[in-house]
């Protein structure tokens, strides 16, 4: 399989994170926290934590203070299908196809729940064909760019499809809570809003550079699930963030590339780019001590987490996107995501 067109897409309004901090300081909201929990977004939106500027479903920024459950999901309904259709019609520009050759559209996100599915509102407004298959995926959090790209592969080997469309969205301002847990709070403060898409497909470009599918792996640790998910508050999802995730995400990072390069009888210095979901600044510190890299290894992924945010599972669609315009040097590259499970994936791709 080779990907052969990527696109990416955010709402059109942008925040500085001091933005955010006024704003909030502004609102009525504020009063309703402790002061520890004042003193933690502060330090979060006015602090240097990686992250400068999100992308939000917001206009104005004060909506991020009304947190009904049917407002959250109108937000989602609203967002959601326009921002995944514009992601993907950038892929389809890229790889120079037409919306009536895609043969099954794949949509993953954890941000809010349709039915229809997601795949319903995006094929419409791309114009797929009425026979396309359309698969929505749930629930796999941050890391589901990868499992959705993998079930798209499985379609392509098995002959049901020649052209795929990846697409991952996820508005997080949709799932914004505030209340005096630390791992809610600081989850207000990271997320952005964003959608990523890939083309796959069984032949690679005939123009630009070739992305080779070699390999991939998934771990699975449940034991570890209740570190990293959502869960139901008062009819709105509420996020779960633990302080545990850095160093968990480092280990299952290894342990998956480890297994990868073993298995094709590859060294660690073969990897000649690294795609990898950011989560949060203390998650690629902790990538990077435990795998004794330099702070330029993932350069790439620090500055989509400064200019965006952590976008959950669109994330890596925006770090890979960036390599290609950046010319990364060919070869093997690592295309790595982590989320709610716990759950760590791996690509090993090819790149000439």
């Amino acid at each position: 399989m080779f990907i052969t067109g990527i696109g990416t897409a955010t709402p059109p309004h942008r925040y500085h994170q001091s933005e955010c901090w006024t704003a909030l300081e502004g609102s009525d909201r504020i009063n309703q926290l402790s002061l520890r929990s004042r003193a933690i977004l502060k330090k979060v939106l006015r602090g240097n934590n990686g992250i400068l500027t999100r992308h939000l479903a917001l206009d104005p920024l004060e909506e991020a203070f009304q947190l009904g459950p049917d407002v959250l999901q109108a937000r989602f309904t609203k967002h959601a299908p326009t921002v995944a259709a514009a992601a993907a019609r950038n892929a389809l520009q890229d790889a120079e196809l037409k919306a009536g050759e895609v043969d099954a559209l794949i949509v993953s996100t954890c941000t809010g729940y349709l039915c229809p599915g997601l795949t319903s509102y995006v094929s419409e407004l791309l114009g797929l064909r009425a026979d396309a298959l359309l698969l929505d995926l749930v629930g796999q959090g941050c890391g589901a760019a990868i499992p959705n790209m993998r079930t798209g592969e499985a379609l392509i080997e098995s002959g049901r499809a020649a052209k795929v469309l990846s697409v991952c969205v996820e508005i997080c301002s949709a799932v914004f809570y505030l209340d005096d847990d630390p791992g809610v709070l600081i989850s207000a403060c990271l997320f952005g809003d964003g959608a990523g898409a890939a083309i796959l497909s069984k032949e690679p470009n005939q123009r630009g550079r070739s992305i080779k599918w070699r390999d991939s792996k998934s771990v699975i640790a449940p034991e570890a699930r209740d570190l990293l998910r959502f869960e139901h508050t008062n009819g709105m999802l509420r996020n779960v963030l633990s302080p545990e995730v850095p160093t968990l995400a480092a280990k299952y990072f290894e342990e998956v590339l480890t297994q990868t390069l073993i298995e094709q009888k590859l060294q660690l210095s073969d990897i000649k780019g690294w795609i990898v979901h950011a989560g949060g600044r203390d998650v690629l510190a902790a990538l990077q001590q435990r795998m004794q890299f330099s702070p330029e290894t993932f350069c790439l992924s620090a500055k989509i987490l400064e200019e965006y945010g952590n976008l959950s599972s669109p994330f890596v669609y925006f770090v890979l996107q960036e390599a290609l315009r950046r010319k990364t040097p060919g070869g093997y590259w690592w295309l790595a995501s982590f989320g709610a499970g716990f759950s760590s994936h791996g690509v090993l791709l090819e790149v000439e």
